[in-house]
């Protein structure tokens, strides 16, 4: 989302051929992230299989493969300009839905996993996959790589979209093979907050262990409809209504740190600065701050310097703690009317 912002990427389809076509556009905001605390580096591969590539219009002829060659090559580099990880990923496919075919959507998988295990990568993610069966052959198909592996759902608290409840999604993946477990994207941070920990309920229930995980999106989704952030009217070029504030991030870090989460990031409409906010928050924890931090202090504490007096009054916790943000603009409105309910989603 921040390179179709950017002007690398095509809206809506999200495929990540700007990793061939402009690897220097890619590479900056790596280097951002890690910048500002990353302790993973995540491979440009979302959307990286043939079938969605050539539904989105792929008329340069620019292959998976080699996409994600040049998406290793590129996370590997600045993974190794600080210390970081390297983790590829494969999204849902639209095979899935097409013919439902557990050989054709494993094969897909595989050839992801394939061109990833060449690069040496250090473990692997499935996510945005709203099926938890279509998750569990991913995971199926990535623990014969040898490698760690976490899956990621981009479920409500409601369940995936076959209503299969978010512990028992959490158990089929453990039991698949996944040493990490969680939510990612559709849904913002407390939301998203909330489902981890009815999988990590159904876990304990089932007296199974993982690794929790969550990226959620950076934009505030207070409908919690079942579709997600794509069923909003401002979807996609009028997200910024929405946006998190580095003070929501320290809110969410420390609710999802307080929830056993310990793999803690974010999807769709988190920049550098939310990582960031992140990073500071559970500062204590890491034993660290980031490079990003250097500039302006904990707690906007950079303020103290300035020349309005009305300015350096902002500049401890306790006010940015307590900010209720306006959002400039007269009559809007409070909340958008969901996309479309629970129940006339399952019906369909």
């Amino acid at each position: 989302m921040q390179l179709e912002r950017r002007g690398y990427v095509k809206a809506g389809h999200w495929t990540p051929e700007a990793a061939v076509e402009h690897p220097e556009a890619v590479r900056q905001l790596h280097r951002e992230f890690l910048r500002a605390g990353a302790n993973v580096i995540q491979t440009f591969t979302f959307y990286c299989s043939e079938d969605k590539l050539e539904i989105s219009g792929n008329v340069k002829g620019i292959t998976g493969a080699q996409i994600n060659e040049a998406a290793c090559d590129m996370a590997r580099e600045v993974a190794n300009e600080g210390d970081a990880l390297v983790a590829g990923s494969v999204s849902k496919t639209p095979c899935y839905l097409k013919s439902h075919s557990e050989p054709e959507v494993k094969a897909i998988f595989k050839k992801q996993m394939d061109d990833f295990v060449k690069k040496n990568i250090d473990f692997l993610i499935v996510e945005f996959v709203d099926h938890v069966e279509e998750a569990v052959w991913a995971v199926e198909v990535l623990k014969t790589s040898g490698k760690p592996v976490g899956a990621t759902l981009c479920i409500s608290p409601h369940g995936d979209l076959d209503g299969v409840p978010p512990g028992e999604c959490a158990v089929r993946l453990v039991k698949a093979g996944a040493d990490i477990v969680g939510i990612n994207c559709h849904l913002d941070p407390l939301t998203c907050v909330r489902t981890v920990k009815l999988m990590k309920a159904g876990l304990d229930k089932a007296g199974l262990k993982a690794h929790l995980m969550i990226q959620p999106l950076g934009f505030h989704t207070p409908e919690c409809n079942l579709g997600g952030y794509t069923s909003l009217p401002e979807y996609p070029f009028a997200m910024e209504t929405r946006a998190m504030t580095r003070w929501d991030i320290h809110k969410y870090a420390r609710e999802a740190y307080n929830a056993g989460i310990r793999y803690i990031g974010g999807c769709c409409g988190f920049e550098a600065y939310h990582i960031r906010a992140i990073a500071e928050e559970l500062a204590a924890e890491r034993g660290f701050l980031p490079p990003a931090s250097e500039k302006h202090g904990l707690w906007g504490a950079a303020l103290e310097m300035h020349t309005k007096p009305w300015v350096r009054a902002k500049a401890h916790r306790e006010y940015w703690e307590n900010l209720l943000p306006a959002s400039g603009r007269p009559y809007c409105p409070s909340m958008g009317p969901p996309g479309d309910d629970y129940e006339k989603q399952l019906e369909s």
